[in-house]
């Protein structure tokens, strides 16, 4: 997966490395997010850009304490974390450029969270000149995570509980199929035809988290995801787990995906091509719509 990059380059995070960063996102968990679960006040709930984008005073404190950890173990990289970015966008045009970057979402899911439910989870990916090289799904909830670099497979890590290596579905037809789609992040004027598609499928839902819709892909429950208002933390760290438990991921156009990918952009996630391609199929009105 770094054939491409501008030069040579050794694995991007070692084995020791890996497992403190794990550690890391723990901690912030416990300290940070698991101790403000259904215990937030309205204070400490605002909205970004309306009330179903919210953020807390969890997402906040937890981003901050995992960027300083990420400091201590990389005082060269570009730390890029979501509500940093609300103050400071130009952090996403640096990743292109950037030999090592690392993507936070602190609590993915935010709305689930701050509304007492549990799909909610924290993301963590690193890339290299904007290609992912490592990803990490973290359920504070259950105390488990998923993780994945550009070398190994993807596997799911539990505490007192043996490795599992992941792989996604088999795949199959349309009308077998179930995935998960963000209906809601779809503009107004294309969300009546994208709904106008689901009776297509055994059953199309959303989780309102990618965290835990790209562990399910991952594991093989469903066979796609599909995401609009592409964002590195919510998205990088899922397509490289994806692509290492054995699935296809790309850009609804069929470009590859990049952490710098336009936020404008589809992408489509899925248990192998010929499952891509028949989902893209099937949602081949919208590239239509942006030509």
């Amino acid at each position: 997966m770094t054939d491409h990059l501008p030069m040579t380059v050794p694995a991007a995070i070692t084995p020791a490395q890996r497992t403190s960063l794990i550690n890391l996102i723990r901690r912030a968990a416990r300290t940070e997010i698991l101790p403000r679960f259904r215990d937030l006040s309205s204070v400490q709930i605002d909205q970004k850009t309306g009330p179903q984008d919210l953020v807390t005073e969890a997402d906040r404190a937890a981003e901050r304490m995992i960027a300083r950890g990420l400091i201590g173990l990389f005082p060269n990289a570009l730390i890029v974390g979501e509500e940093d970015v609300a103050s400071n966008p130009g952090l996403v045009d640096k990743i292109a450029d950037a030999p090592l970057a690392f993507t936070i979402d602190p609590v993915d899911g935010t709305w689930n969270f701050a509304h007492g439910l549990t799909q909610f989870g924290v993301i963590l990916s690193a890339t290299r000149f904007g290609t992912p090289v490592f990803g990490l799904l973290y359920d504070p909830v259950m105390d488990d995570v998923i993780v994945a670099d550009d070398t190994g497979p993807a596997q799911l890590i539990r505490p007192r509980r043996a490795t599992r290596t992941l792989s996604v579905s088999k795949g199959g037809a349309v009308a077998d199929l179930t995935g998960y789609v963000g209906l809601y992040l779809l503009a107004k004027d294309k969300q009546a035809a994208m709904a106008a598609t689901y009776p297509k499928f055994q059953r199309v839902t959303s989780l309102r988290c990618a965290c835990h819709e790209f562990r399910m892909l991952a594991q093989g429950h469903v066979d796609f995801v599909f995401a609009a208002g592409l964002t590195p933390w919510d998205h990088a760290a899922g397509v490289l787990i994806t692509q290492r438990a054995g699935g296809h991921v790309a850009l609804l156009d069929g470009s590859d995906y990049r952490a710098d990918a336009p936020r404008s952009s589809y992408l489509l996630a899925a248990a192998d091509a010929a499952t891509w391609g028949r989902v893209r199929d099937t949602f081949d009105f919208l590239l239509t719509d942006q030509n």
